[in-house]
């Protein structure tokens, strides 16, 4: 069964960080690219970040860009989102998804295999 697991959300200050790990059991993730998407209350799913299958290329959004960092590690089957200078903005659930094709693009049709999402919350 191919399945995506994200941890590492949770509450923090304005300001502070938070690093989000995506896992995969069933499938390897070196297999695909890795997007990280998050979703609001009341608003769209909307693309983060995302990092090509040989980790050569990322993507990030306008509203993300010098704060947070997208990795992988292909030998432990994961895929990072380093969030730094964390802003209320940022709150909401954060999902990872894996889509087969070589090049990352953040749309959320393209990606084949969802998790099921970690809570983030940026608050004082």
């Amino acid at each position: 069964q191919l399945q995506l697991v994200e941890s590492g959300g949770g509450l923090v200050q304005p300001g502070g960080s938070l690093r989000l790990s995506c896992v995969a059991s069933g499938f390897t993730l070196a297999g695909y690219a890795i997007g990280w998407f998050r979703q609001a209350p009341g608003k769209e799913r909307e693309g983060v970040s995302c990092v090509s299958k040989s980790g050569a290329n990322t993507a990030y959004a306008d509203s993300v860009k010098g704060r947070f960092t997208i990795s992988r590690d292909n030998a432990k089957n994961t895929v990072y989102l380093q969030m730094n200078s964390l802003k209320p903005e940022d709150a909401g659930i954060y999902y990872c998804a894996a889509d087969p094709r070589p090049m990352c693009v953040m749309k959320r049709d393209e990606y084949d295999y969802w998790g099921q999402g970690t809570q983030v919350t940026v608050s004082s």
